[in-house]
């Protein structure tokens, strides 16, 4: 039976991204890809968060991030505003750190008490880092359309890892396309060899983006912190934005700040409370 059996969770939001958060950190128990499938088929979320126990000194655990699909996420920055929501509310609102696959994330209280900061720490721009199948000496753009090769669907997009791989179109309606259909095939391009989250990306103004995501492993979404992060960094690079903009998504709103004396990503933005719950046993009745 699975250790996450009768174990209590909290069901939460992150601006829209549905997420699910599990503290094992007083437990040594292993959490896996069929117990994640499991929750998902009872519980719909995006990204199941897993608390483990710390494994460096100075941190609050080591996060395990599920997709809905069971595969792993190296980061997920409205999952982690979930968390720190959760750890405040417990007591204290100091700054922690937690490590996840992705290194080392700091979180602290946003400017008011509503909103929550993410240290999602610098981007990578090697085509190695991101990863990419073969080189591309200037990920700005690199050469990769959808659709026929004299009139493609999107094209060109930016590529940057912010913990995960994410590829950015630039388009001038995020709502002009059918990222359920056109989000997957790029998810999975072979020029991707660990898949990657897929945004259109509308630059407004020197100070605002809309997106749109499609989140590698877990599919449409309504919100994604990293997917965010990864869009204005690259606007940045492209000298189209300026460091600090609001990122508009169809779950809400995201400031985002490439910070210039280390290259650090913060994000700020909401993290909701749904309901508190235990698993049903039953749910994993099939799991090994």
């Amino acid at each position: 039976m699975s250790a996450l059996a009768n174990h209590a969770f909290a069901k939460m939001n992150g601006i829209g991204n549905e997420i699910v958060v599990v503290d094992l950190r007083d437990r040594k128990a292993a959490v896996t890809a069929e117990d994640a499938r499991a929750i998902a088929s009872r519980i719909p979320y995006d990204q199941l968060m897993v608390l483990q126990p710390p494994r460096l000194a100075g941190t609050e655990a080591f996060i395990r991030i599920y997709n809905n699909d069971g595969s792993e996420a190296g980061a997920c920055g409205n999952g982690m505003r979930c968390v720190v929501r959760r750890l405040f509310e417990q007591g204290g609102s100091r700054p922690l750190s937690f490590e996840t696959a992705a290194g080392l994330l700091s979180c602290w209280p946003g400017p008011t008490a509503d909103l929550y900061t993410v240290d999602m720490g610098a981007p990578k721009f090697g085509w190695q880092d991101i990863p990419l199948a073969e080189e591309f000496r200037d990920t700005r753009y690199i050469e990769l359309q959808i659709g026929p090769i004299d009139a493609p669907i999107l094209h060109s997009p930016s590529v940057v890892s912010m913990g995960n791989p994410h590829a950015i179109f630039w388009v001038d309606d995020v709502a002009a396309y059918d990222l359920e259909r056109v989000g997957p095939l790029i998810e999975n391009h072979p020029i991707f060899p660990q898949r990657a989250n897929v945004t259109l990306a509308n630059i407004v103004d020197r100070d605002h983006i809309t997106i749109r995501t499609w989140e590698r492993g877990a599919g449409l979404t309504k919100a994604c912190g990293s997917a965010a992060c990864a869009t204005a960094v690259a606007a940045a690079r492209l000298k189209r934005t300026n460091r600090i903009v609001q990122i508009k998504l169809p779950g809400g709103e995201l400031a985002i700040e490439w910070r210039e004396r280390d290259d650090h990503v913060l994000m700020t933005g909401t993290a909701s409370f749904e309901y508190e719950g235990r698993f049903d046993p039953s749910l994993f009745a099939g799991v090994a």
